[in-house]
């Protein structure tokens, strides 16, 4: 009957799980034996896949468009009547196929994944994932529809982050003390979702029988190749060196903005990041509209492999990219996958600023990892773990830099090009810090949920991490806008634990990058043939395939930051940063 499934998921937009289910039940009915496994794995591909896409269309849909009441019914249709069923099909699926003893050609990291997904499945968890998504889709409704009135208009808060990169540090202060009252308006209705998702994120996992959500996540993200110990080791690490580091590139800008002390409004993006240029020092060039900034991209990615350059005009040429703001949009970026076409998507929400184009190549990097394992023979082959899907849009970032020159395809003088460099590689050392916040915020959260759960000790937990990672910036009569940073750190409330893979994946990519400088096109090969392994290698397997090591230790990463110092040293050396 699988003759009859459909090869389009817009045509399965409106499906109830009815119309889904016979094909579950075809597979449970059907003999299962090694003269039918590859037929049988086929056909359930195809089936995942369908129901896969069909849920990411919906939910593009409504990040696309928060405030549509049709694309929120729809949206919220799926999960709720036809995720969960689906959900419970997919659990007697893996059944089938583990007390079968059979073992498709190249399955067997697959197979791991699956037979630790049936070993983590509850039926209780189905509707309390939906309760999840569903809160979740409430977090995107709250922030989506921040706008405040800026130099006579109604804007996003995103519109207005790019004046946190003008000179005026009074403009600048203005924004963003506008931002963050609006932000604060919020902070009741942020806090009543976070105990719901505390609360139902305990229930979870004492429904799996684990100790802690914490487990819990770490069995769902499938971390097999390391361990919350060295998640934590990694922390200690970024403490010992990067937060040095980032104290150094903050000085050196508090002494060219010539204050006495760095505030929030004097970082482009309010909060943590590269600090804006003093006054005298000209604007980087406007990147324009979605439109230019695609334009660009692409001839960037022409001059750096043409097969990467055709990939990513095929997504402009089949409407496969979303990459203005506007109001009503979901914030943040990301890369999405349609499992049908074997297509990626990219949503992001760009505002003319050069910000936006590190964005894209990021997201770029995520789709061009999409095409590597898009002939992998089912879907179960093609998804990689999420420390490398990283990997590939960060190592991405800096495997393009040499095309930001206008006169190597992309958008900048050859000035604009080299600040721009600096701006990214001192922005990764800035970012680990950061990233450091983040990820013990969360590990003390679901160790002490019962604390948790309250937004006074949640605040109080983020303020004790800010200081000891984040020192540099004077915060000093902004205790509410300091202690609520959790609230603007979307993953917290959309993706718990999702965010050391970031900082992962950046040492990753630097290893990646350092291999380039050193071997040029065989650096380049190596990391798309990484790519092209998609889930069919371990974790640490993706890393050394793709030039690098999978690491936590201070020695590793102090490696990759002198790197980087080295390199943003040379570029101002040569005038690659304006007024340094």
């Amino acid at each position: 009957m699988f003759d009859t499934l459909p090869t389009d998921a817009r045509a399965t937009a409106e499906w109830p799980w009815e119309r889904f289910e016979p094909y579950a039940r075809d597979l449970l009915a059907r003999p299962l034996t090694a003269a039918t496994l590859d037929a049988w794995m086929h056909d359930w591909s195809a089936l995942a896949s369908l129901v896969g896409e069909t849920r990411a269309r919906l939910a593009l849909a409504y990040n696309q468009h928060t405030t549509d009441p049709e694309a929120e019914r729809r949206f919220f249709r799926f999960i709720e009547h036809v995720g969960p069923a689906f959900q419970a099909s997919q659990q007697q699926l893996k059944t089938r196929l583990l007390e079968s003893g059979l073992v498709p050609a190249d399955f067997e990291v697959p197979m791991r994944n699956l037979r630790a997904e049936a070993d983590l499945f509850r039926e209780a968890n189905l509707p309390l994932a939906v309760e999840e998504s569903k809160l979740g889709a409430a977090y995107d409704k709250i922030v989506g529809a921040q706008t405040v009135a800026w130099d006579g208009e109604e804007v996003t808060l995103t519109r207005l982050r790019p004046v946190l990169s003008e000179p005026d540090r009074a403009r600048r202060e203005q924004a963003w003390r506008l931002a963050h009252t609006r932000r604060l308006q919020d902070r009741p209705a942020l806090n009543d979702l976070w105990r719901q998702l505390v609360d139902l994120r305990v229930r979870v996992a004492a429904n799996a029988g684990l100790a802690d959500y914490r487990e819990y996540a770490w069995r769902q993200r499938m971390r097999f190749d390391y361990t919350p110990a060295d998640s934590e080791t990694f922390q200690a690490s970024i403490e010992a060196v990067c937060v040095p580091a980032a104290t150094r590139i903050y000085e050196k800008h508090r002494r060219r903005l010539g204050v006495d002390r760095l505030r929030p409004w004097d970082l482009t993006d309010g909060q943590f990041g590269r600090p804006a240029e003093p006054a005298g020092v000209a604007p980087m060039t406007p990147i324009g509209d979605g439109a230019a900034l695609a334009a660009g991209a692409a001839e960037m990615f022409r001059r750096l492999d043409p097969d990467l350059g055709a990939a990513f005009q095929r997504m402009r040429d089949e409407d496969l990219l979303d990459l203005d703001n506007y109001k009503g949009k979901s914030p943040g970026a990301h890369c999405t996958y349609f499992a049908v076409s074997r297509r990626p998507f990219i949503f992001m929400n760009a505002v003319g600023q050069p910000d936006d184009v590190q964005t894209l190549l990021h997201e770029a990097g995520h789709a061009f990892h999409a095409f590597a394992g898009a002939d992998l023979p089912t879907i179960f082959h093609r998804h990689s773990p999420m420390e490398f899907n990283e990997v590939a849009s960060m190592a991405m970032e800096l495997l393009a830099a040499p095309h930001l020159e206008r006169d190597a395809g992309g958008f900048y003088t050859a000035a604009e090009a080299a600040r721009a460099r600096v701006e990214h590689l001192e922005g990764m050392i800035l970012f680990w810090p950061y990233m450091a916040v983040v990820d013990a915020f969360q590990h003390w959260v679901y160790t002490h949920p019962a604390e948790a759960r309250e937004a006074a000790a949640c605040d109080a937990a983020w303020r004790a991490l800010w200081e000891r990672f984040m020192p540099a910036v004077d915060w000093s009569g902004l205790d509410d806008e300091l202690v609520t940073g959790w609230h603007r750190k979307l993953h917290i409330f959309r993706a718990p634990f999702y965010y050391v893979e970031y900082g992962l994946a950046a040492l990753g990519a630097a290893q990646v990058w350092a291999r380039a400088l050193a071997g040029g096109p065989a650096a380049l090969a190596a990391y798309r043939g990484a790519l092209a392994l998609g889930g069919t290698a371990t974790l640490p397997d993706l890393y050394q395939a793709a030039g690098a090591r999978l690491a936590f230790d201070a020695d590793t990463l102090g490696a990759s930051v002198a790197l980087i110092e080295s390199t943003v040293a040379a570029l101002e050396e040569a005038g690659g940063a304006a007024g340094s």
